[in-house]
């Protein structure tokens, strides 16, 4: 069984999972094997009795470590400052890309919100196809960065309800993009959302600020939602975070009651900027979240 297990994990690195929430790993007696994937030919690696396929990523068992770690909106704008800006893809996402039709279910006029949105190219994606986008940011940096790459012409006035922050929107009027901390946010009373991409917020915000971040998410769900997530799984005794790591278990008890969840495909997402951070796998895991 150990030399099917060695064989298994060489066919390859993105795959499509399991619906359960619950952490997967191969099995023998006393003993628990996990492996890195390398970025080979993206084949299944382990079919599942549904049909669906898992990576069988294990759970860290010192998912705590980065519970005290925090990051100030200072700390968040001073990134873009000093062009500190990793997180930004400049291609977009390829998981949303991929699941984009599903996320949509071809539904027209939809109301989708951005959390942390920086100057996230996606924001344009759905806008060019007639939704309502509307993302918040603390760096006013990101947001007119989005504006001038996107060539989006657009006005600019302050938000009355939130002291210091602005509300950006383009002249079209589809797109809305808030300068402010996402815990401020409610006051601007911004509707309730149909569709929510998020994939830096969770994984951006402080450890201990994740009870209120899902409270707030929850909040902006509007009948029938689809909420897409993406979390990371690394070992968080390597790396400090941001990004940080969200285990499974994290992610069933902030939405867990409230949600359905299933868990779209996994990748092995390992880039030379995460090895340099000390770690030696690096998964990403797309998650969609509906009504229960």
């Amino acid at each position: 069984m150990l030399a099917y297990a060695f064989k298994a994990i060489a066919q390859g690195s993105r795959v499509l999972c399991s619906s359960s929430i619950e952490p997967r790993f191969f099995r023998m007696p006393s003993l628990q094997i996990s492996f890195h994937l390398g970025t080979g030919r993206h084949q299944p690696r382990r079919q599942a009795t549904d049909g669906t396929m898992s990576l069988g990523i294990k759970e860290h068992p010192d998912a705590e470590v980065q519970k005290n770690r925090v990051l100030t909106l200072d700390d968040w704008q001073d990134k873009w400052v000093t062009r500190h800006i990793a997180f930004h893809q400049e291609q977009g996402h390829q998981l949303l890309k991929k699941h984009f039709d599903t996320f949509l279910k071809g539904q027209s006029g939809l109301r989708v919100f951005f959390p942390l949105c920086g100057k996230a190219i996606e924001m344009k994606w759905f806008a060019d196809r007639g939704h309502t986008v509307v993302g918040v940011e603390i760096s006013e940096i990101g947001i007119r960065e989005f504006f001038a790459e996107q060539n989006l012409s657009y006005t600019e006035e302050p938000l009355t309800e939130i002291a210091g922050a602005k509300v950006f929107k383009s002249s079209s009027g589809n797109i809305s993009l808030y300068c402010c901390s996402i815990f401020d946010l409610p006051r601007a009373n911004i509707g309730k959302f149909d569709r929510i991409w998020d994939r830096g917020a969770l994984v951006a915000v402080n450890p201990g600020d994740r009870d209120r971040y899902a409270d707030i998410i929850l909040s902006l769900l509007r009948k029938g939602y689809h909420y897409l997530l993406v979390v990371l799984s690394y070992d968080p005794t390597k790396h400090t975070g941001p990004p940080f790591y969200v285990p499974d278990a994290e992610l069933k008890k902030l939405f867990g009651t409230k949600c359905n969840m299933q868990c779209l495909e996994e990748v092995d997402a390992l880039e030379e900027r995460h090895k340099t951070w000390g770690v030696d796998y690096f998964f990403e895991k797309l998650y969609l979240l509906t009504e229960k």
